[in-house]
């Protein structure tokens, strides 16, 4: 297995220049709401997360603030934040941003890697599979994660990168609220393998391809999800 070196400072570097509370709190209600354990629609409270969480109220506030940027919350003025909603035909507006800008990024990142991170994009690979025999649903996710900051990184465009930051905790979310119904966990993770794989050989044309192929399985994904919904 490659060396983690890189992956573990990676995960740091997001929480940049020190890991400060309101990061942490980040992390951990990002995590909570794009698994449902903070359910769509639900009120939430900062005193009862701080509480939960162990951690102050400030920090908790800044945390929202960045979810409502991303879309992961809503502020309603008077009635307090809530968890956003799921839509369907919103997702599939998103995945036509999503299949432009991470072609784009997956051929960047197949160019510019430097060494380092294309063993890291090795590791995901393997962990990627791994996940896949597994059926470990929690391990993708976070794979999941890890590869979408390391492409960030590897992309060296910092306007691709604003951009597609905007996509992927609403992105991770639906797929994680639909793919026991109407998903195929071994392969979704397989198709991200070959991604992270293509990256990592410096492949530019395999890795658009390789994209394409990811995002034609999600949009599929996503439109069974209409069919299930009747």
């Amino acid at each position: 297995m490659a060396d983690t070196a890189l992956l573990e400072r990676l995960e740091a570097e997001e929480a940049a220049p020190s890991p400060s509370l309101t990061q942490q709190a980040y992390r951990r209600l990002e995590e909570l709401i794009v698994t449902l354990d903070l359910r769509p629609g639900q009120v939430l409270s900062e005193t009862d997360l701080a509480q939960q969480l162990g951690i102050g109220r400030t920090p908790i506030r800044e945390a929202l603030q960045r979810l409502a940027r991303e879309g992961l919350v809503t502020v309603l003025p008077r009635r307090g934040i809530l968890v956003s909603g799921l839509d369907v035909r919103r997702q599939l507006k998103l995945l036509e941003l999503r299949r432009e800008l991470e072609r784009l990024m997956a051929r960047c990142a197949a160019r510019r890697a430097e060494a380092e991170e294309r063993a890291a994009f090795d590791e995901i690979a393997e962990g990627m599979r791994q996940a896949a025999a597994d059926e470990d649903e929690i391990a993708f996710m976070r794979l999941d994660r890890t590869l979408n900051l390391l492409l960030c990184r590897a992309a060296r465009n910092e306007f691709v990168t604003n951009a597609m930051t905007l996509t992927h905790g609403l992105s991770r979310r639906f797929w994680f609220q639909h793919h026991r119904a109407v998903g195929d966990l071994g392969l979704c993770a397989s198709l991200h393998a070959a991604l992270s794989a293509a990256v990592a050989a410096g492949d530019e044309a395999e890795a658009a391809a390789a994209c394409d192929r990811l995002l034609d399985y999600i949009e599929s994904f996503t439109r069974a999800t209409l069919d299930a919904e009747g």
